[in-house]
């Protein structure tokens, strides 16, 4: 199976932080998780995860600013963030793409539907 792939989960609800971190940690992957943007920023640098599941409505720094932080500074921007959001609204992949984001899921999540999402995102960095 290789080395577990790390992936951190940015999202202040914490029913979500962990059904998503116990979801994924079955699958075998090694979960960080933060609270809210700015936690968000500091780990991913720490830890620079293959991948960094960010919710965009978080109080304080919310994710579309964490996202570009990471993604316009050189030592973050090759890292794989995917926006998570409650609000899908016609054009929003479109503006998290256009930000940088590498993909974009709307919640509720499918916990069938997120481990299979999560195994392509890590198989497309491999390109």
């Amino acid at each position: 199976m290789g080395m577990p792939h790390t992936i951190l989960i940015v999202e202040d609800n914490e029913n979500n932080r962990s059904l998503f971190r116990d979801l994924l940690s079955f699958h075998g992957h090694e979960v960080s998780v933060a609270c809210d943007g700015q936690e968000g920023v500091a780990l991913a640098r720490r830890l620079m995860p293959d991948l960094i599941l960010m919710d965009i409505q978080m109080p304080g720094m919310d994710g579309m600013a964490a996202g570009c932080i990471l993604k316009q500074d050189p030592s973050t921007s090759g890292l794989k963030i995917i926006a998570l959001t409650s609000f899908a609204m016609h054009g929003d992949e479109e503006r998290f793409l256009k930000a940088g984001f590498d993909g974009y899921l709307s919640k509720p999540v499918s916990t069938r539907e997120l481990p299979v999402l999560v195994q392509k995102w890590l198989e497309e960095k491999k390109v």
